[in-house]
């Protein structure tokens, strides 16, 4: 048997051990800024939608994208987590709506719109919380819903103490509940069985106090500093070209990619071009502006490239327009689309424009090899305009630190996991600690050995979940009818 002082010595050393391997980012609660919830709210549904009986659509909101063949994407994730209790909560931002039954008036019988998805995890149990707008499948009544306890996640060995950033959980079982199917305008009964949930959040632990700084007066151009007629300091259009074409771009077909270059920027299911420069007249409501940046998409057959972005509005008509390069030839300021910019105002320092409805010009149809005939709908415009040099301009949609491809569809489900830490550190402490207990004594050893293959097991079991390692179930048969 070891002496007593080796029995201490090992006990001490196994104490600094857990000390130093113990991550970080986990020693105290901090703020959720950033991340992604992947989700497709209920394959079945989405399969009815855009089928043969309801012949309808979905159309993307604030930000919302696609990825994979039936998950919906939400961005910019806020909220908190404490990893001593496991506590967390998160809202994400984006929109979806799903149109079906159009009437011969215009009216879709089938109307919701699922959007800011919010979760919520404590003591072992989660909800997940949606605003639903949404018309009654029996009365045709429009119901108008904030943060409705939609779901609840089957959390069953997911331990949320003690991770570190970035979190993630990743095919979260959902299962909806009896709010949630009011909402859901009575297409499901309660307990249905809805598309498991995928998440990412980047915590950021809280900061130590610091002393405020001395406030200081910066040179140049302030608020009460307008800007000479016409002139604005900066400004960005975001446009996402088509749902579908990016999909094709990196699906099965195109096998392809983009590239962004010369600042241009991805927010997921958009492309920002900005730096934008001209001239804006708020009163008669004219735009005529260069934006920077390049996107070019790459795959099979298919190289295209756009760039030196402009846009003109005037009469409550825009045009969007760019340089086309394919097949090594060049054509300048083509127009691509056609917009409504009715809705470009002014409020404040900003002139905005939102999510402005968009269609295919003629020479935008020959821009894309005629893929698409003039007067298709494209994704919608956003503008902002920055009318003196203190205003912001929106923020991209923030996908944050682990942002993936779309996950695979795996032959069986596996079981949720929880990131929340590095494996090569859980390894490390692992191998450490045997030989710790080696020398307090070999009846010691046997015992954490078994709880070692258990951990190594389930170590091995989280690691190939991965963040992004199931897709939503193949649409069943339990669509409405």
């Amino acid at each position: 048997m070891p002496t007593r002082p080796v029995r201490a010595f090992a006990v001490a050393l196994l104490a600094a051990l857990l000390g130093a391997l113990l991550p970080a980012t986990a020693a105290r609660a901090g703020t959720v800024q950033g991340g992604r919830l992947d989700w497709g709210i209920k394959s079945s549904f989405q399969s009815y939608v855009t089928g043969p009986i309801a012949k309808g659509s979905f159309k993307l909101k604030s930000g919302a994208a696609t990825v994979g063949g039936s998950l919906f994407r939400f961005h910019s994730a806020a909220g908190s987590y404490d990893p001593d209790t496991g506590t967390f909560e998160a809202s994400y931002s984006g929109g979806v709506t799903f149109q079906g039954h159009q009437k011969p008036d215009g009216v879709h019988e089938l109307d919701m719109t699922v959007s800011n998805p919010t979760v919520k995890i404590s003591g072992g149990s989660g909800t997940l919380y949606v605003d639903v707008s949404s018309r009654a499948k029996d009365t045709g009544a429009v119901s108008n819903q904030s943060r409705v306890p939609f779901a609840t996640l089957g959390l069953g060995g997911v331990n949320m103490k003690g991770g570190a950033s970035p979190l993630a959980l990743t095919n979260i079982p959902a299962t909806l509940t009896a709010q949630g199917a009011k909402a859901f305008a009575g297409y499901y009964a309660a307990g249905a069985q809805l598309d498991p949930v995928s998440l990412s959040a980047d915590v950021k632990s809280a900061p130590s106090a610091q002393p405020s700084p001395s406030a200081t007066v910066q040179p140049g151009a302030t608020a009460e500093t307008p800007q000479a007629q016409g002139a604005f300091t900066d400004a960005a259009v975001d446009w996402g070209v088509r749902r579908t074409f990016r999909e094709y771009v990196t699906g099965s077909v195109g096998q392809g990619k983009w590239t962004l270059a010369e600042g241009a920027q991805d927010g997921g299911a958009l492309f920002r071009f900005a730096q934008g420069k001209g001239a804006y007249d708020g009163a008669k409501g004219t735009l005529d502006a260069a934006f920077a940046g390049t996107v070019q998409f790459t795959g099979a057959h298919l190289d295209l490239k756009l760039g030196k972005v402009g846009v003109k509005v005037e009469n409550g008509k825009g045009v969007l327009s760019a340089d086309v390069t394919t097949g090594g030839q060049t054509k300048n300021a083509v127009a691509l689309v056609e917009f409504d910019a009715k809705g470009l105002k002014t409020e404040g320092k900003l002139a905005t424009l939102t999510e402005a409805p968009a269609t295919l010009t003629e020479g935008g149809s020959q821009a894309f090899n005629s893929m698409y005939k003039a007067g298709t709908e494209m994704d919608p415009v956003s503008l902002a305009i920055a009318l003196d040099s203190t205003a912001q301009l929106p923020a991209l949609p923030d996908l944050g630190s682990t942002a993936s491809p779309a996950p695979a569809s795996p032959a069986a489900e596996p079981a949720p996991a929880a990131k929340a830490g590095s494996s090569s550190d859980t390894g490390l402490f692992i191998a450490l600690a045997v030989a710790v207990l080696v020398l307090a004594g070999g009846g010691a050893f046997l015992v954490f050995r078994k709880r070692r293959t258990a951990a190594a097991a389930a170590a091995a079991a989280a690691a190939a979940a991965g963040p992004d390692a199931a897709a939503p179930e193949a649409a069943p048969t339990d669509a409405p009818q």
